[in-house]
This record gives C-alpha cells, structure tokens and sequence, in this order.
C-alpha cells in the first residue's frame, strides 16, 4: 500500500526548541511522527519514525555531535539514543514519565542526560544514557516545564523553567544516597511570568528572560535586579530568552525578531538604583533579522560566529554574529506557520497547493519535491480548490478562500513563457485573476454563495443553512441530477438543487429563497448502539455459561429437581444519552441520491453512519431529529473520529484522516456505495497525535501518491507504489507550470480594504441607497407643493389684510374646520405623556441620586 515518506514539506514552528544541529551542514527538527534530518545545502531529507507510534516529544544533540536523544511520546515512552551519522540505537531509556518527554538535555561532557516529562507526571530524570540506568529522579513541579538544563561552571547545579516558574536544582548526599533538591524562584515585587530560556552565569547568578521583554537577574532563589533598556524601555517586544554566553557577551533574542548583545560584566554586576528594582544598560550591538518574526530558539554552529534559527512564523534562518565581516541574515528555508487549511493538488499534473492563517498561499512540485512558489495576502487562507479540467481546462485554476470573507481566483503559470519582458523570475508565478467577497469578515455566516464560471465569475445568489459550513460536496456525474450536500458543522445537513443563472436574476438580493432544498438533522444513535452490543455480548456469555452448567451436570449426574439455581441480578444496561451540544459534523460524501455518509467527532466518533433524506420535509431545520439507517464502526477507534477521507480516482481505495493524525486507507470492491467491503485497513501513524488533526488527504492524479496536511503544520507526501515502480513509472515524467494566458500581464484589483462590503452587502446598500433617493425626491416635491401652498396662503392673507375693514375676514372665518386644531393638541399631548412615561425611571434615578448626595454632605 503506502511504501513510505516521500518527502516532508511543512515545519512544526510552534513547537518548543524543535531544531538541532547534527554537524555544519545538517538540521534535525521533528515533523508529527518523524524526526527529519535535513541537508541545508542539498536539501534532502533522510527520516527516522518515532518507535512507539505515538510521537516524538523532544529532541536533542549531544556535545560531541557524535549522538542525539530522542524522547518520545505514548504510554510510558522511552529515550532513545542515536549513532551519527550511523542513526544505529545506541541505548534505550525506559521508564522516565507515564505520558510523553517535555525536553531533554545532555549535560556539558555528555556523560548525564537530564529529561523533564510532561503531564500528569512532571517526572525530572537525570539519566547515565551509556549504561541505561537511571541516577537521579524527582518531581519537578506541577505544572508545564519548557526547559532543563546542567550548570556549565558547576556539575552539581540544574536549572528547569516553565509556566510561571523557575526552579534551582542541586544534588546533595544525605543518609540515604544521592538526591536532587529543588528551590523555587521567588519573584517578589516583580509579576511572575512564564521562563521560556535562560543562562547560567559563571558565579552562579542566572539570567532569565520574561514575557514582557525584559531580563531578570537572579541570585539564590530570589531577582536581584530587573534589566530595561535606557529611559525604562523594554529589552524586547515581547517574549525574551537569553541565549548564548561567550568572548565576555550575552546573547538575547525574542518574539520581536531581534536579537541583542551584551556586555555580560555589566549584567553580572547590575544592581537596583535608587528605590526602584530596575537597571538600565543599553545592548552593544543590534540586529534585526526581520520583520514579522519570531525567534523561539537557536542553535550554534561550530563554525565561528554561525548560529541557525527558529522562526515560529514558519522559517529557519541563519545568522552570521561576526561584527567585523558582517552579513544579512538568510532565510534558509520557508514554511507555512500553523494549521493548514486548505490543501488540494492538480488534476493534471504532479503539483500541490496550500493556504494557512499565516496568509501564504504555496504550490509545491511534489514530484521534485520543492516549493515552487509562494504569495502573500492581507488575511488568512481558510480554503483552497483546484479547479478541474472541467471548469479551467489549462489546470492553472486556484480558488483561494480568506478569513475576510474574500474569495480570490490565482492563475499558476510559467514566467519564462510570458510573451512581454517582465522582471519575474522563477519556476511558477501567481497571478489574481478576480477578486470578490461573498460573506462577511471574521464570521460564519451560515450562506453558500453560487457563482457562474467563465472568463469571470458573477453571482447568481445565495442560500442560508442552519450552522456553519463544514464542507461542502457536488453529487457525482452519475446522479440523473446536480445537487449539492451542504454539511454543517451543527450536525445540519442540507441539500440544493443547482440553481439555474437565467431563471435566478437577483433583483432587491441575492437571496434565493424558492431553490428547492432538503435538509437533515443528526441525531446521535452511538448510545443505543453500545446498548445493543452490550445486550448481544450478555446474550452470549448467559448461553455460554448455560451450556457449561449442563455439560456439568452430565457429568456430576445431579438431579435438577434438587437443585435451586439462583438468578444473578443483572447489572442495568448502559443508558440512553443524547449530547448537548450535538456532536460536531467532520465530513461525509454521497453514496445514493438522497443518502449520504456522515463521520462525527466527540460522543459520536468512531463510527461512520449511512444517512437520508426524511420524506416529511415541512419540519423546521433547527426542530428535526433525524437518525441514521445503518451504520459502519471504525475498527479500535471508538474516540478517534474520522476527520477527513478521499477516494482514490480509480474509486479503488477509500483514505482517511484521523484525529489522531493516522492515515487509514481502506480497499474498496468497484460500486460499492454501502461499504460493505471496507473491512481490512492499513494505518500508518503521520502527523502529531495530540494536535496534528489530519483534516486534509488527498491523492494525486495518478493514483501514485498521497498528499496530507494536518494542525500541527506538516505537509507530507507518500508513495503508493513501492520504490522501484514508481521510479520506472515516473523516470521521464516531471510536474508540468501552465502556460500564461494572453493578457495574463495585467492582473485584476484586488479586495485589500477589510472594511470593504460583501457582494449582498453591497446589493443591500445600493438598494437603500436608491430608497433613500426616491424618499428625497418625494419629500423635496412634498416640500416644493406645501412651499407654493404657503406662498399662496400668505398672498391671500396680504390680500385679505389690504381690504376694507367691513369685507375683511376675521381669523375665526379663516378657519376651514377647528377640529384639525383640537386633533393636533391631543396628539401633542399624548407624545407629552409618553416622553414622560418614558423619562419617568431616569428622573427617579437621578432625583434618588441628589437626594443621597444632599444627605452625605
């Protein structure tokens, strides 16, 4: 089935202190389940997979650079201790933690390996790794620990930090052998905050660093001093560790993507001034590495003044820290930072886009293994479709969906083949074809908007839906009609028929209220299930346990009669439970018109359920419970739902992404909508098992590769032909750029303003804003007759006062009917009565109020 790793195309940047250096020319950092080792001049990658299945918790190198420990995660996971450049086990090390290795840390002659493990242990161990045995072991704390390590200057001292704190360690010799004893940082007047990093200093001080950007200097268990920067600015912006300490300077670097240097005399000797618990020292050199970059840890080179980088936004770098022959740091390698939320590849050829929330849409030759090109947008990518040869025959199709509300079309060409001269160089471009909103910013806003394709796509209306799109899925050519199954994450799933743009032409909206639709609402059947086999299993063990009592008294001969079986009283049957909240809606694909499979998460996981369309669809949405008909459980994975699957595109195997980060993939029998062959499986642990929820699986156009993404920000491919196959097939093949359109040159405008209105929005707008225009015309001529009536009323009052006294009309005569008068004062009145009615509680207050006062003074 799947032969192996292909090739690893993303970076766990978040993860705490994930790079190493095995010698000058290679990086080791862990990628889900794999730890990869990384060539920084030729790029390739060699793997070792984590041995328990269940991850890689910490890494690191020892002095020598001659091995490296891999700690590991699962139930009581080991240390294992590797051979460079051999990668032979050298030792295994049992027994350290129950869960999972938080870090790990060799001391400075490489003879003790220190490892803190995580929750719900926080076990701290010092280790002799050569002969496997354990020294020394403690709990650390109760809480997160982000670090241990030896003193440099005293074998016998240990630091740890973590969540909230910094502990002093030594080992002491009492009556009862070697022990280690602990003593918790004080912070006193200064606000305790997280230690991501420290230096030990030769006297046996320490320097820390602090959430907000500035040094703390501690002595014993307590801080001496608070180092600022000049006129009290802080070191950094942001999260500060202090690195490196050597040629008489400390190093500093933070989430600000800058690092300082400084004169480790003046740090050692700083005290307060004054009454206050700061000392200010400005840093003797600065560099910037970059802008929108953050520094979570480093590594050094034994090549002088070379130090490598991590980049939690997604990137490693490199610094040169030589003042004399300085250089600009380089971006060694780039990659996506944090979860990724959309993955998709060619119908046509061996290429893979991606989008995530760090606002990067990439495309990768997975075939050439190597990012061919990468464009950043104002907001983050929430989805990504490659458009079929149906819909954009060239493949060069992207639709890219933002965290804006903004979808926008990327055309994918090869700049080399542009007709004009341009300046861009490179294997592949992206260029915005067309850029429009449809939803609103920053929200689900429970539509799905329809577009006509083309050389532009216009709108031709909306839909709502009772919760927020999970996924949505176009039934296959083989269904008579074109529908579209709407999955919600609320457990709503609504089907509509493929509106028509001539018989749809919106007018007041882009509503489309008459497209005929059917929906369904889940209702969880796990309970009953469990019930049922909880029945079926009793059911066996009492016609077991019948069976052994005759055969008993066969043998023994014993009268029945004489004999009085006592009942054993039952244990109650597991009840009936309904989740509320229902249990989310991860995906699900048509298997009939009308029927459908669902997989959930939480209660419900560990089971996909075949489900249909009611008959009876005059029900309210919200109000319907409907079940499924039939069910498949997902074998030994009662709490691991499936979060994402994908069919082969010989319909052959059926793949899935499980929220433990395993991929599964299943042989499937030609036509079979009911699953009833999907019995055997082959499981192969990929991405991380407590946060890589693999929510994206793909396979390529030929069937010869699988694509996955999953949160922990790992890309891997895989192989589905063994190595010597796919070379013979693929020997003259290479991932083929389309070709730029004419006209390609000029690329649309582009939807920067976050502000700016969604289409509805925008229909809505220039609606009111032509009601607003009619109401003003009609109150303008209103105004314009009642101004004529007035100048006419006043011409005949002119001429009424300019006649003789005996034929002038009096005011009273003037008056056509007093009622109008009487009306228009009880109406006054009456408006009078409800503004005080209204004012009534406020002027109670306010009288309330003054009054309090006037007794207080």
């Amino acid at each position: 089935m799947i032969s192996g790793s292909s090739h690893s195309f993303g970076y766990d940047s978040g993860r705490r202190g994930n790079l190493q250096l095995l010698d000058d020319r290679t990086l080791v950092f862990i990628a889900g389940n794999l730890l990869i080792l990384l060539d920084i001049s030729t790029k390739e990658q060699k793997y070792i997979r984590s041995c328990s299945g269940g991850g890689i918790g910490s890494i690191t190198a020892h002095p020598s650079k001659e091995y490296f420990a891999v700690a590991e995660k699962g139930t009581q996971p080991n240390i294992i201790v590797y051979e460079y450049p051999s990668l032979r086990p050298f030792s295994i090390l049992r027994g350290g933690t129950e869960r999972a290795y938080s870090f790990v840390n060799f001391n400075p002659d490489g003879s003790l390996l220190a490892a803190v493990g995580s929750a719900p242990d926080y076990m701290l161990t010092l280790w002799d790794w050569r002969k496997e045995e354990v020294m020394l072991s403690c709990k650390a704390i109760s809480q997160e620990v982000y670090r241990v390590s030896f003193s440099p200057y005293n074998p016998r001292l240990l630091t740890s930090s973590g969540s909230g704190h910094i502990k002093f360690w030594q080992t002491a010799s009492t009556f009862t052998g070697l022990k280690l004893q602990g003593l918790m940082g004080h912070f006193g007047k200064t606000a305790a905050t997280d230690i991501e990093g420290y230096v030990e200093l030769p006297d046996g001080k320490v320097v820390s660093g602090s959430e907000w950007g500035n040094l703390l200097l501690w002595d014993g268990n307590g801080i001496k001093v608070e180092i600022c920067r000049e006129k009290g600015r802080n070191c950094h912006a942001g999260t500060v560790q202090p690195f490196a300490l050597g040629d008489g300077q400390l190093m500093t670097f933070g989430s600000d993507g800058v690092v300082l240097i400084w004169d480790f005399e003046s740090i050692d000797i700083a005290d307060s001034t004054g009454d206050g618990s700061r000392f200010e020292l400005e840093p003797i050199h600065e560099i910037v590495v970059g802008q929108n970059v953050c520094l979570s840890s480093v590594v050094r080179s034994s090549l002088p003044d070379i130090c490598f980088v991590q980049d939690s936004t997604g990137a490693i770098w490199k610094l040169n820290l030589s003042f004399i022959n300085m250089t600009l740091p380089e971006c060694l390698f780039s990659f996506h930072a944090g979860a990724i939320q959309g993955l998709d590849v060619s119908r046509k050829s061996h290429l893979m886009a991606t989008t995530a929330l760090d606002r990067s849409v990439k495309v990768f030759d997975f075939l050439a293994k190597r990012e061919l090109t990468s464009r950043h947008f104002n907001q983050g990518g929430t989805a990504l479709c490659w458009a079929p040869p149906l819909v954009n025959q060239s493949g060069s199709l992207l639709v890219t969906g933002f965290e804006d509300g903004v979808v926008r079309l990327l055309e994918l060409y090869d700049p080399q083949r542009l007709q004009v001269v341009t300046k861009r160089k490179g294997d592949a471009k992206l260029s915005l074809k067309q850029a429009f909103k449809p939803h609103n910013a920053h929200s689900s806003d429970h539509t799905v908007f329809f577009f006509t394709v083309g050389e532009k796509y216009n709108p031709i209306g909306f839909v709502y839906v009772p919760g927020p799109v999970q996924a949505l899925e176009w039934s296959p050519h083989s269904h008579t009609e074109s529908r579209l199954l709407i999955l919600c994450q609320s457990g709503h799933v609504v089907e509509v028929h493929s509106p028509d743009p001539e018989a749809h032409r919106p007018t007041e909206t882009f509503q489309l209220p008459e497209l005929p639709s059917r929906s369904f609402r889940f209702r969880s059947i796990k309970s009953r299930i469990k019930r049922e086999e909880e029945i079926a299993r009793r059911q066996v063990v009492k016609e077991k346990k019948k069976e052994s009592e005759e055969k008993l008294k066969e043998l023994k001969k014993l009268n029945a009669k004489q004999e009085k079986e006592e009942e054993e009283e039952e244990e109650e049957l597991p009840a009936i439970y309904i989740p509320d909240p229902p249990s989310p809606l991860y995906c699900g694909f048509y298997s009939e018109p009308g029927q459908f499979w669902l997989s959930m998460g939480g209660f419900d996981s560990g089971f996909l359920y075949h489900c249909k369309f009611s008959e009876k669809q005059d029900e309210d949405p919200d109000q319907r419970q409907d079940e499924p008909f039939d069910f498949l459980p997902v074998h030994s994975k009662d709490d691991d739902p499936i979060r994402s699957l994908t069919f082969s595109f010989n319909r052959q195997l059926l793949l899935c992404g499980m929220h433990s980060g395993f991929i599964r993939v299943y042989p499937l029998q030609p036509g079979d909508s009911s699953l009833t062959s999907m019995q055997a499986y082959w499981a192969l642990s990929v991405h991380d098992n407590q946060y890589g929820h693999l929510r994206h699986i793909c396979c390529s156009h030929d069937d010869h590769f699988v694509l996955t993404a999953g949160d922990d920000g790992n890309i891997f491919s895989f192989t589905l032909l063994p190595p010597e196959e796919l070379q013979k097939g693929l020997q003259k093949k290479r991932a083929t750029v389309p070709s730029p359109r004419v006209g390609l040159e000029n690329e649309a405008k582009d939807i920067v303003e976050q502000a700016a209105y969604s289409i509805e929005t925008a229909k809505q707008k220039l609606q009111k804003d032509r009601l607003r225009r009619e109401a003003g015309l009609k109150i303008a001529e209103k105004r314009k007759k009642l101004a004529e009536l007035q100048k006419k009323f006043k011409q005949l009052m002119n001429d009424n006062q300019s006649m003789p006294e005996h034929v002038r009309l009096r005011p009273a005569e003037l008056q056509l009917d007093r009622r109008f008068g009487e009306h228009a004062e009880r109406v006054k009145a009456q408006r009078e009565r409800e503004v005080r009615k209204q004012m009534g509680w406020e002027e109670e207050r306010c009288s309330i109020g003054l009054s309090k006062l006037q007794d207080w003074y």
